[in-house]
């Protein structure tokens, strides 16, 4: 949306969540949700610049929320907005994966500079490797679909897909896949389970099969 950074909200008040939301849209690109659970959903299907996460939630604490994006290897800045404003609550939100802390009530000024600061300095998730209309993260071992959002790979599909896509020209051949990403005594059967992983959660013409030869990056729509 017109360029703008973007930023998942994630409070359950029925009065400030609405007016936060239309506060920060002026601007950033807001999506609003109220529960943990939508909150990981959102989290995990679409890349946000930022986060805001409010700590007490309807089902269950914020913090738990991100806890499990950390522990999915989601690395996007998480700015924790709470009533608990103790020390031991901040070091708390700051020990789960939270990148900032902000105590209610607070001055929408401030929230906003602190949201600048956050995404001020890089891309949390590196560089993007452009594969057709998709975008793989290397360093965050995921891939943006164009039509369902980001798309978590393992160590080794990441691997995979990240010698491919390095040389997108080149045909790889089974054996060079195999001495390269995967481990001494796995078989050539191995390379071809991790294409067929890989095309099952993307899509099949993300690899491109070289009749004879092997495989290189395809160019999915």
């Amino acid at each position: 949306m017109s360029g703008r950074k973007s930023v998942l909200l994630v409070e359950d008040d029925p009065r400030l969540g609405p007016i936060m939301h239309r506060v920060l849209s002026a601007q950033w690109d807001v999506e609003l949700v109220t529960t943990r659970v939508a909150a990981l959903e959102a989290a995990l299907h679409r890349l946000f610049d930022v986060l805001v996460v409010d700590r007490r939630l309807p089902d269950g604490d914020g913090l738990d929320a991100v806890q499990e994006l950390r522990r999915l290897r989601v690395p996007t800045p998480v700015l924790m907005l709470t009533a608990l404003g103790e020390v031991h609550d901040r070091v708390a939100g700051l020990d789960a994966g939270a990148n900032d802390y902000l105590v209610k009530p607070f001055d929408f000024d401030e929230l906003n500079a602190r949201l600048r600061a956050l995404t001020r300095d890089s891309n949390p998730l590196g560089q993007a490797l452009p594969i057709g209309s998709w975008a793989f993260y290397p360093e965050d071992h995921s891939i943006q679909s164009p039509y369902s959002g980001r798309i978590t790979l393992t160590d080794r599909e990441t691997d995979v897909l990240r010698v491919l896509a390095n040389e997108p020209e080149r045909v790889f051949s089974r054996e060079q896949l195999l001495s390269t990403v995967f481990e001494h005594g796995d078989q050539l059967g191995t390379v071809d389970s991790y294409v067929h992983y890989i095309r099952r959660k993307t899509e099949r013409d993300l690899i491109a099969t070289v009749r004879s030869r092997g495989y290189r990056l395809g160019t999915p729509a």
